[in-house]
């Protein structure tokens, strides 16, 4: 019987060289049979009457030539006998035969001493072996030492009893897999991504240019196209109930919170801050969260990158840098822009300008990381503002006080006033703006800019007035004499000055310009009617009365044309020389009661001192007449209407000196203060009260 019959496996069919082996059967020990059947017809049988089939097979599976018998273990090289074949016991077998030990050996030691061959073939080869060595079976037991010390014919001891080992857990081979084992194994599993999403983040942010912002940017298109392999490639390939996508997700995620923490608590710039908050909170979420599938995370939404007090840091770092960092900023330009007031040469103002940059630079970027942010950083901004302005008032105070600016030209200093007050209007806008932003309690740094700004254009307003009227000071002298009544010359040269005046103040911005011209229009009309309630002129007669009326209409037209032309908003004003022009024109006494009530209802600041010198220039002598009259404007100074006190802008009579008391010869010296209507003569004169006596002077020597 062939060897492997004895060991219990038949050979397998090793096919020829260039041809495949054909199966005609589903048992492959039935067609191993057939070929040794097949086999055995050919090679015939050995001289001891042993079928050569196997030696045959054997030289297919190695592909070698016929076997070398090998050597009897327990014998040396060389010894009688060498080269026979042997049995286990040391006996010389019959030619032709061999063991099955020695044919395994041969072929193993043929098999590592090949020195050539076709890869395939021995890669066949060494398959085959194998095969055969599991067909071998288990090696037979040999006699223990007992057994064999034992003596012929007594029974031998009885083994000792075998102690049961304790079954051994199986581990599961699939996800199914135990309780605590699953949970592990995706645990590993989540750490495993978590190592290679922190190794691809890594090796992409540090040669990415432009400082953090560029290593962010970097980080964004890595995270954008990992997740993008893993959603179309990796995903895909996992069961669907491992959430595979989420798993890799939430290791990027964890990463990129390390890399960001790692990042934050550096020492890093101011712009290098922005940067990283405005990641955070908006490049992040919108340009890579927005783009994944958030529905395959099992457990929600992800965490955030930083804590809440890792950002309230950064946020607070950065108002600190940007309030030293404007103060500083905003003192230098405001000095440089100081320097420049005084030179005679024609350089344009660029300090509001630079502010607004200097601020906004910090106020546009806060708000477009988070609302909180930007409300801190407005109110930071503002308070910043309101310290700059005042120090700005300061300066320009100090630069109009100089003696030394008198000397500049009369046009170089006109445009330094107007360039101070064009400063005006955009740093007000901003500091509105600002306080809208900002928290509540910004407003007492709005408050506090805008009285700046306040003090600084009511001063350049009033600079540029008294320049003005120190020009037309010549032709308001003229007003309210006898050429006046005859002769439109004075009015003519204040209406051309002024005119003149007006082109070179329309440099001025807008709002500031509207002021100021609504300051000169008030202004032009007190200077106009000071005169007249000074008394230059008595009217004796109706027709003086008449012809001065009518006067005062003219001029009153004409200045009227002449603000509007202007763009003055101050229409308020036009009334005033027209009621005063009825107030003297009329007869009846009746009528002029209602037209001195009309002018103290549309100007509030009028007092009776101010209708008594109106009557004086009227010649109005009849006392009952006379206290009619001042009664009407007794009532209203004592009603609601005289404790309302009219804004700065809206006064005109209060400009006007009040004329002196009078008192009567007639009666004691302290009924000198009571009204007229309360005499009991009414034909008493009022004169004015007498000057105190002044100091004797010492005469000059002679």
């Amino acid at each position: 019987m062939p060897i492997l019959k004895s060991l219990g496996v038949a050979d397998p069919k090793v096919p020829r060289a260039g041809t495949l082996p054909q199966r005609s059967s589903q048992n492959p020990f039935e067609e191993v049979s057939g070929l040794e059947e097949e086999e055995a017809g050919e090679l015939g049988t050995l001289p001891n009457g042993t079928s050569c089939r196997r030696r045959t097979t054997l030289e297919k599976l190695a592909g070698l030539a016929p076997f070398q018998l090998g050597w009897a273990p327990g014998r040396r090289a060389g010894s009688p006998g060498d080269g026979q074949p042997r049995s286990f016991l040391g006996r010389v077998l019959p030619p032709g035969l061999r063991r099955s030990s020695a044919d395994f050996g041969l072929l193993a030691r043929l098999q590592g001493t090949r020195a050539q061959g076709d890869e395939e073939t021995a890669g066949e080869a060494a398959r085959r072996l194998a095969f055969l060595r599991l067909g071998r079976g288990p090696k037979p037991r040999r006699a223990s030492l007992a057994e064999r010390v034992v003596p012929a014919g007594e029974a031998a001891p009885e083994p000792p009893p075998k102690v049961p080992e304790p079954p051994k857990m199986k581990e599961p081979l699939s996800g199914r897999r135990g309780p605590g084992a699953a949970r592990k194994l995706r645990a590993r599993w989540a750490e495993a991504v978590a190592r290679a999403a922190r190794e691809r983040l890594e090796a992409a942010a540090p040669g990415a240019p432009g400082g953090l912002a560029g290593q962010l940017e970097a980080l964004r298109a890595r995270l954008l196209e990992d997740m993008a392999v893993v959603r179309g490639r990796l995903a895909p390939a996992y069961p669907a109930g491992l959430g595979a996508f989420g798993v890799y997700l939430r290791g990027y995620h964890g990463a990129l919170a390390e890399w960001l923490g790692t990042s934050a608590r550096r020492r890093l710039p101011l712009a290098d801050r922005y940067a990283l908050l405005h990641w955070h909170n908006q490049v992040y979420p919108r340009e890579v969260l927005g783009l994944v599938d958030m529905v395959a995370l099992e457990n929600g939404e992800l965490g955030p990158l930083l804590s809440p007090g890792t950002l309230r840091g950064l946020e607070d770092e950065c108002v600190t840098d940007v309030k030293a960092q404007t103060r500083a900023a905003l003192l230098r330009v405001l000095q440089e822009d100081e320097e420049r007031w005084g030179s005679t040469e024609e350089q344009p103002s660029s300090l509001a300008q630079d502010v607004c940059e200097l601020l906004e630079e910090h106020t546009e970027r806060a708000p477009r990381i988070s609302q909180e942010f930007g409300e801190r950083m407005a109110h930071c901004c503002l308070g910043g503002l309101a310290e700059f302005l005042q120090s700005f008032q300061q300066r320009v105070e100090r630069f109009h006080e100089n003696p030394g600016v008198r000397e500049l030209p009369p046009d170089t200093y006109i445009s330094r006033t107007i360039g101070l007050v064009n400063c005006g209007p955009p740093l007000r806008a901003l500091a509105e703006r600002l306080a809208r932003v900002g928290p509540p309690e910004s407003e007492p740094a709005r408050e506090a800019s805008a009285s700046a700004l306040d003090r600084v254009t009511r001063l350049c307003h009033r600079v540029l007035a008294d320049l003005l009227f120190q020009e037309l000071q010549p032709h308001f002298k003229k007003l309210m004499r006898r050429k006046w009544l005859s002769s439109p010359e004075a009015l003519d040269g204040i209406v051309g000055t002024l005119g003149a005046q007006a082109l070179a103040l329309r440099r001025m911005q807008d709002e500031p310009y509207q002021a100021l011209v609504a300051e000169l229009h008030r202004r032009a009309l007190v200077e106009y009617v000071r005169p007249l309630l000074r008394g230059r002129l008595r009217c004796s007669s109706a027709r003086t009365r008449s012809r001065v009326a009518g006067r005062l209409r003219e001029d009153a037209a004409q200045l009227q044309r002449l603000f509007r032309r202007l763009e003055s908003q101050a229409s308020w004003l036009d009334a005033v020389v027209p009621h005063l022009a009825e107030v003297l024109q009329l007869e009846d006494t009746p009528s002029i009661q209602v037209e001195v009530g009309v002018l103290v209802r549309d100007y509030p600041d009028i007092r009776c001192k101010h209708v008594e010198a109106l009557l004086d220039i009227r010649g109005l002598r009849n006392t009952t007449a006379r206290q009619e009259i001042l009664a009407v404007a007794r009532d209203l100074e004592l009603s609601e209407w005289g404790d309302l006190s009219p804004p700065r802008d809206r006064a005109f009579f209060a400009d006007i000196p009040m004329p002196r008391a009078s008192f009567c010869l007639s009666l004691p010296l302290f009924l000198g203060c009571l009204p007229v209507s309360r005499l009991a003569r009414p034909n008493l004169a009022c004169l004015p009260r007498p000057r105190p006596p002044s100091p004797a002077r010492p005469r000059a020597r002679r």
